[in-house]
């Protein structure tokens, strides 16, 4: 069989070579570009984030501010530093300190533990329980330390992963702020850099819906998690006080970084119920009455989210939800606003593309000839 070397020629001509080496010299610096920016991808993306769901508030500052978009950044950036960081810094200085006064008290034997209630072995279900325990651990507390060794360690590796965990995260969510506030300072031409990519991408007509979309999932899902967490922190921080719990505010703010950071706010308020009922003054119906104003105000936002999410998006809610809960599922925090974009975008595309399909369908359907009329001759 003999080769036909014009056919070789053809395969292997200089127009195939010099598409083969743009392609992979394209295909190598996109994975260069990748691998370099990779580290500070959380970074930008929560920039990205802040600056879109703040945006609006940045505009109405700069009207008031007479057009100066730098000033109008710089006073959201410090306001919200000083808001989240300050109190944060308090409290985890404040936390740090007592764990050093436990344990130095702890080295030189000097820690005691009061002898519990008789108030506590009432409490629902778990009362019996806790009061033998704190009994056990008043009355001779090497051995109950000894005897619950092996589940203290592990609730401590625990606390001290979770620890490390919602540091990293909240310092990330603060340095993502200061860089939320360098875009915003630039936020109409870097909206309008966006728009263009969207356009090229997608065609000059779907590009505009799409970074309309993507722009109002993001601040539905931004109103349904910070907005969310702050009115859950409110209402917490009400009933703190009202309930004469020290440090309410401190409480409140925590419990306000717990629903950013999407961890409950059982965490604070289920000790707080066991204060009431451990060391409060008030009478039984008081108790009960904050036992279940806390339950009530620490669940809600199992109810407030669902009604803030997908508001003024082109997306049915349960889109924007499933998108929101499946990425933070996969994918952590940064998956609620990711997955919901994702998801509403997707669904928003097809549905064009079955409706394309059903006007295609129309168009292509040949029209009917009305019938005779009764009153016409018919021709042999």
């Amino acid at each position: 069989m003999q080769i036909d070397s014009a056919a070789i020629r053809k395969i292997f001509s200089r127009d195939l070579v010099d598409i083969l080496v743009r392609v992979g010299l394209i295909g190598s610096l996109v994975i260069l570009c990748v691998r370099v920016f990779s580290p500070f991808m959380g970074l930008m993306l929560w920039g990205l984030i802040l600056a879109m769901a703040l945006y609006p508030l940045h505009k109405h500052l700069v009207k008031r501010l007479r057009g100066r978009q730098g000033t109008a950044a710089t006073v959201l950036v410090m306001t919200g530093l000083l808001v989240i960081g300050l109190p944060t810094v308090i409290l985890g200085s404040s936390f740090a300190g007592h764990l050093h006064e436990v344990y130095s008290n702890f080295q030189d034997k000097t820690i005691t533990i009061p002898q519990p209630d008789q108030t506590v072995a009432e409490w629902p279900l778990v009362g019996k329980k806790v009061y033998h325990a704190w009994q056990s651990a008043a009355t001779n507390l090497p051995a109950f330390l000894e005897k619950v060794k092996p589940q203290l360690e592990q609730f401590t590796r625990h606390m001290l992963s979770l620890a490390a965990s919602t540091a990293g995260g909240l310092f990330m969510f603060l340095g993502s702020l200061i860089l939320a506030g360098i875009m915003m300072a630039y936020g109409e031409s870097g909206s309008a850099a966006m728009k263009r990519i969207l356009c090229r991408l997608s065609g000059p007509v779907r590009g505009p819906k799409l970074h309309s979309l993507s722009t109002a999932t993001v601040r539905s899902v931004a109103t349904g998690v910070i907005g969310v967490a702050f009115i859950q922190a409110l209402l917490l921080g009400i009933g703190f006080i009202l309930a004469d719990i020290p440090a309410a505010g401190v409480l409140a703010v925590f419990v306000l970084l717990l629903g950013i950071a999407q961890l409950p706010a059982a965490i604070v308020f289920i000790p707080a119920i066991a204060y009431i009922w451990g060391y409060g003054d008030a009478s039984t119906v008081s108790n009960v009455f904050f036992t279940v104003y806390l339950v009530v105000a620490g669940l809600s936002d199992n109810l407030l989210k669902p009604l803030l999410l997908g508001r003024g998006v082109e997306a049915p809610m349960p889109i924007i939800l499933l998108g929101a809960v499946g990425g933070m599922v996969s994918a952590g925090i940064i998956g609620l606003f990711i997955g919901s974009v994702l998801l509403a975008v997707g669904y928003q595309i097809f549905m064009e593309w079955v409706d394309e399909a059903e006007s295609d369908d129309l168009l292509a359907e040949p029209e009917q000839p009305d019938p005779p009329s009764p009153d016409t001759p018919v021709s042999d």
